[in-house]
Parts: C-alpha cells; structure tokens; sequence
C-alpha cells in the first residue's frame, strides 16, 4: 500500500499569489493528503485571503519562528511521510516531489534537499554575501555533526512519521536553525538521512539576514552538536548537561 503523505508550509508575511500558484503546483504535481499552512503573525486580512486555498490554514497572531510553525504542523499530521517546503516556492513543486520519493520509495528515514551538491542546479543565485555565509556555515556543520551533507538549510526536507516521533522530543530551536537540529537528532539517533540534489531558486525577500541570523545559526550549531552528542550518550557532554538548566523541548511548549 502506498504511503500518504502531508506538507507543512510555514509562512510569514506570504506573497498571497506566489503562496497560492505555489500550493497549485503541488498538487498538480504529486497531490498531497493533506496541505497544512502554518501562518505566522496573520492579519485578518492575510487569513481572508487564504481561505479559498486547498489548504487547511493554521494561523497565529504572533511569531512563532519556522522551527516551531513546521513543528506545530508536523504534530497535527496523521500520514505516513511529513514534508515541508519553504512558502516563497524557492524549490520548485518538480524537486519538492524528488526529496519526498527519497523517502517514499527509496527507503530514506529523513530526505534533505540541497542546494549545493556538486549535481544540484541554481537557476537564480544569492548574494554574494549570503552564498559565503551560506558556504562557510555548511563546512562548519560538516565538521561539527555527524551527518556530512553539502547543504543544511535548505528549505525542503521529507521524513517518516515513524523517525518523527523519535526526534520531535529533541527539538528546541524555533526559528531557522530548526533544520540544523532536525538533521543532528537525525543522525544521532542512527536514522538514514539522504541529501537530495535539485534545482533551486533564491527568493530576494527571503526573511533571512544574512548576518543576524547567521550569527543565530552558529550558536544553535553549537547548541545542536551537543545536544547530539547527548543522545548519542557521549559521557562529556553528558556530564555537561546535568549541571545546566535543560531547554523545554517545541512539543512540550505548545
């Protein structure tokens, strides 16, 4: 029998009509289940707009960051596979479908899609400033997790609901480092994790400072490897835990 599967779209402030052509490409192209939009900071306004998509519309007055929307929408899913994809449709609805199959038919517990493989394709390119933050925190990450992928961040990633339960307690960054310690829990955890070369496309009003939250990202990298190193029982950062106040995990601040 085959899998059923959910998408999360966490949005912020959508561009209504990219949001909207976005969701139709979707469907046309693999048909989800379900379609959950988790919208942030909504105005009635936005919602209004919203309501006519063939989506279930989850929105809140305030922000609660990408981690936390993707996580709250992840809980409320009942299929066999979670996906998410970024709402400015920077990965187009052909590749989205390509990191889920990893997953669906490939027998991949976690998909990742990446922007830079060696065999993915930029059809539109950064700044050059956010392609060597983007550069210098992969290979950072690289060396810091135990997962050795190209790209971390990039927004379309598929996994079972089975690896989710798993990993859902060991969550605890809202915002856009929520990718990193999704993939850190993953690997230490002992799940499969596939990187999925695509075809990708920058979004000039991405949410995203290049510097503030790059500097947010560094921290939480730290942060994520440790508490990794956690779970995979390592007896340093073990001992380090037990003398600190721990974090409350996104599934228990809800």
């Amino acid at each position: 029998m085959a899998s059923t599967l959910g998408l999360v779209i966490p949005a912020y402030q959508p561009d209504i009509e990219q949001l909207s052509a976005y969701v139709a490409d979707i469907i046309g192209e693999f048909e989800p289940e379900t379609i959950r939009v988790e919208v942030d900071a909504a105005e009635e306004q936005t919602v209004t707009e919203l309501a006519d998509l063939p989506a279930d519309i989850s929105a809140v007055p305030y922000r609660r960051g990408k981690g936390a929307a993707i996580t709250a929408g992840f809980e409320a899913l009942e299929t066999d596979v979670l996906t998410f994809a970024d709402a400015d449709g920077a990965t187009p609805a052909t590749e989205l479908a390509r990191v889920v199959d990893a997953v669906q038919t490939r027998g991949s517990d976690l998909a990742v899609g990446s922007r830079r493989h060696p065999q993915s394709t930029v059809a539109t390119h950064q700044t050059f400033a956010r392609r060597r933050l983007g550069d210098t925190f992969a290979w950072l990450a690289r060396r810091l997790l135990a997962v050795d992928l190209y790209d971390y961040q990039c927004g379309a990633k598929a996994l079972t609901a089975e690896s989710w339960e798993e990993i859902r307690g060991h969550l605890y960054e809202p915002g856009f480092a929520w990718d990193i310690e999704l993939i850190a829990m993953a690997g230490a955890l002992g799940h499969r994790v596939e990187e999925v070369p695509i075809e990708w496309h920058d979004r000039p009003n991405s949410t995203v400072s290049p510097v503030r939250d790059s500097f947010r990202l560094a921290r939480a990298l730290f942060g994520a490897r440790h508490r990794a190193k956690q779970v995979s029982d390592n007896p340093l950062h073990t001992a380090i835990a037990q003398r600190r106040n721990q974090p409350t995990a996104l599934v228990d601040d809800e």
